[in-house]
């Protein structure tokens, strides 16, 4: 069963690039990654840009509209993500709990759902 797993933190917490601990905090997503892959749960997984690159679109009035960065008003964004297959949710959320953003931000967990 596919879960993904989505990495939400604000900007500015955790590891910030330039510093010491920031290369220890990437060394521990490619070892999750790569621990991920040896157990045969990756399916995928990538990090996003920055919410200031992000767009955000809406056909709300029966036409194309877009407004700069994401359209949730929260401290908190999407930063990437990993989708893992998983014997259960139990399972998913251990794996989830490995992510090194769990330590300051949110993972959420959700099963893929599959249309027959």
């Amino acid at each position: 069963m596919q879960f993904m797993c989505l990495i939400y933190s604000a900007e500015g917490s955790g590891p910030q690039p330039g510093t010491e601990e920031f290369g220890a905090y990437i060394q521990a997503y490619m070892a999750y990654t790569q621990k991920m892959k040896e157990a045969g749960k990756l399916v995928a997984g990538d990090a996003l840009q920055p919410i200031a690159t992000a767009t955000t679109v809406s056909l709300e009035t029966g036409k194309m509209e877009t407004v700069d960065g994401p359209f949730a008003e929260t401290k908190e964004q999407l930063g990437g993500y990993y989708l893992l297959e998983c014997d259960d949710m139990d399972d998913a959320q251990k794996c989830a709990a490995e992510i090194p953003t769990a330590k300051h931000g949110r993972v959420e967990v959700r099963p893929v759902m599959v249309f027959d």
